[in-house]
């Protein structure tokens, strides 16, 4: 059993990857931006976490699924802080949540393309992004 688990933790993953920059004096901003000295680090991260999930999946091993899917939420949590966008995550995630949900056909059904990818259905609105970012959602 892990640490987490055998603690008792239930805490959120942005307030343990938040955790860890801080012990690892990796940047935590506080003002959304695009930060030029790390965000290609970032990106290459992100690409290099989910190249091993695929690596996982063509593989079969659930073990590496499950570290890959771990992995690039870390990392993924940490570019939240990086880019000072860590107190935006959750209006956005519900903005684009209710976004998500409205690709809803006419009838209340998903739309489904032949491979199964969900389409956008007639009632579909853009996540607005822009007002979570000004701080109006």
């Amino acid at each position: 059993m892990g640490f987490l688990m055998a603690a008792g933790h239930t805490r959120d993953t942005l307030s343990l990857v938040r955790e860890w920059h801080e012990k690892f004096a990796v940047p935590v901003v506080d003002d959304p931006g695009i930060p030029e000295d790390r965000a290609q680090m970032r990106l290459a991260i992100l690409e290099e976490e989910v190249a091993e999930l695929r690596a996982a999946v063509e593989a079969g091993d659930l073990v590496e699924v499950l570290d890959a899917l771990c992995d690039i939420q870390y990392v993924l949590d940490g570019t939240f802080l990086e880019f000072g966008m860590h107190g935006l995550k959750a209006p956005g995630m519900a903005e684009v949540h209710a976004s998500n949900m409205s690709k809803l056909g006419a009838d209340g059904r998903p739309v489904l393309r032949e491979d199964g990818k969900v389409l956008k259905g007639p009632a579909f609105f853009r996540p607005d992004l822009a007002a979570v970012l000004a701080g109006e959602k």
